[in-house]
């Protein structure tokens, strides 16, 4: 189990209550063990960061990204957030929020390759 920052557990549960509708979509797509059998979290503390879905069986973090992630100080703090997590030994897929409603397949697709990778 990984470790996470116990005062982020109020706000993980805020923003579960609280999804954007691409989180939505791809929350409805992974649950209840519909990728490869393996579970998925929302909005899951780990270290100092709420990740927006995370599989530990894959060692996975699933993010989707709205338009405030194409700023420099955007790119800037995701690439710090993508390399803070992989020393933790997770891999981080990146989606953006309209490639999730206007692509679901082919996203939920490429989750599913990953999970299958990483679980070998």
């Amino acid at each position: 189990m990984q470790n996470y920052d116990r005062r982020l557990k109020p706000y993980s549960r805020s923003l579960r209550c609280a999804m954007t509708d691409a989180e939505q979509r791809l929350w409805y797509r992974v649950r209840r063990k519909q990728i490869a059998g393996v579970p998925f979290y929302r909005q899951k503390p780990l270290g100092p960061f709420i990740v927006d879905f995370y599989a530990p069986a894959a060692g996975l973090v699933v993010e989707l990204d709205g338009a405030q992630h194409f700023t420099d100080g955007g790119r800037m703090a995701d690439a710090l957030r993508d390399a803070a997590l992989g020393a933790m030994g997770l891999s981080v897929l990146r989606f953006d929020d309209r490639q999730v409603l206007l692509e679901t397949e082919g996203v939920v697709e490429v989750i599913w390759r990953v999970v299958v990778e990483r679980m070998r």
